[in-house]
């Protein structure tokens, strides 16, 4: 079995693979100075849990935003599970055209998202990715990483309005019953809700009359499947897009190693 780590800088998502299947999943915060001990009781306890032993996994494949976080992952993978050399997702392993400058400025979970996304659902396609930062990601017909856009994401856009305006605080991200809002609550829900869904709709229209007016659009990050019921353009909901796509760079990786 492969195991897939991606490690964004708010959530980590550990998934197991057996083929295509995904056996089981988990969703942890990603904590900087977590050390490799900790890392180990989180994961052999979660494994556990699913029915499932360190001596299953016999690959191991890592996309990181986190510098921090290598470290500490690749001691795991050697003293947890006996992998010394783990495949690590960057712009040299992603085994795809990427159009951007440097290359090496593009996130691992950027180049699997786009992966993921031409793999099963082909191209042109657009990745919204409701992060820490919403990013678009724009693929090509044949693949190619064609380049994006970065915001703010909605959990830091809503943090830094609780910080800097005295009267505002954090609220729950739900579907607020109307837009005009009668409550500072709801006016916020209001705002993060119709406001990002606008984002989303404006941004991805201008991509697709750069890339082609036919481009798919594929959504993942933990709070895609809120804002797509409000998006007029989001067509998908893969909260997995970019595990599915870490494994898929894995596998391509593993046939062109084995072709020599």
């Amino acid at each position: 079995m492969l195991l897939a780590i991606d490690v964004g800088n708010t959530n980590t998502t550990f998934a197991v693979f057996d083929g295509e299947r995904i056996a089981a999943d988990w969703r942890i915060g990603t904590v900087h100075s977590r050390t490799e001990d900790e890392y180990s009781v989180l994961l052999a306890g979660l494994m556990q849990l699913a029915g499932l032993k360190p001596q299953d996994i016999s690959d191991v494949a890592i996309s990181s935003v986190v510098p921090a976080v290598m470290f500490p992952l690749l001691k795991l993978t050697r003293n947890l599970f006996g992998i010394s050399d783990p495949f690590v997702l960057n712009a040299d392993t992603a085994g795809i055209e990427i159009v951007y400058h440097p290359k090496t400025d593009v996130g691992a979970d950027r180049l699997a998202n786009a992966i993921g996304a031409h793999a099963v659902y082909g191209g042109p396609a657009v990745v919204v990715d409701l992060g820490t930062a919403t990013t678009f990601d724009a693929v090509g017909a044949d693949g190619a990483y064609l380049g994006g856009a970065i915001a703010p994401g909605i959990e830091i856009s809503v943090e830094a309005l609780a910080v800097k305006a005295a009267q505002l605080r954090r609220v729950q991200y739900v579907k607020p019953k109307s837009a005009v809002a009668t409550t500072t609550v709801e006016s916020l829900q209001s705002g993060v809700f119709f406001g990002f869904a606008g984002q989303i709709d404006g941004i991805v229209e201008q991509f697709r009359s750069e890339i082609g007016r036919d481009a798919r659009v594929i959504a993942t990050g933990g709070l895609a499947e809120l804002i797509s019921t409000q998006s007029k353009s989001i067509e998908v909901v893969d909260p997995l897009l970019t595990l599915h796509g870490l494994r898929l760079a894995f596998e391509r990786q593993q046939i062109k190693a084995d072709k020599g």
